[in-house]
């Protein structure tokens, strides 16, 4: 008995045929680059592969825009975070600051 995978794009709903060739795949995953630092989050983006497509935490994208949303959304909350931390650290050297006339 056969069976039919049917895939969709995670961000437009648009569903793939067999003869599409710009699907791509998208994962995030975190590296540590330096020893010893933080580890860093990284967003994957490859060209659809039928193997890795069957992953529970891939991204189906139909094509470059789609791609791009997704790229945009997972960076959005990052450079949030970015910026509040910017925002704190700004915080800590204007409290370490001497006091005016001091």
């Amino acid at each position: 008995m056969a069976w039919i995978e049917s895939y969709h794009c995670d961000v437009c709903g648009r569903a793939k045929n067999e003869d599409q060739n710009d699907w791509w795949l998208a994962w995030t995953e975190t590296i540590s680059p330096i020893p010893n630092e933080p580890e860093q989050p990284v967003m994957r983006i490859t060209p659809w592969n039928l193997l890795l497509s069957h992953g529970s935490e891939v991204r189906h994208l139909c094509g470059a825009r789609c791609a791009q949303t997704e790229l945009d959304r997972w960076m959005a909350p990052l450079h949030e975070s970015l910026r509040a931390g910017e925002a704190a650290a700004l915080l800590e050297v204007e409290d370490d600051a001497p006091a005016p006339g001091a």
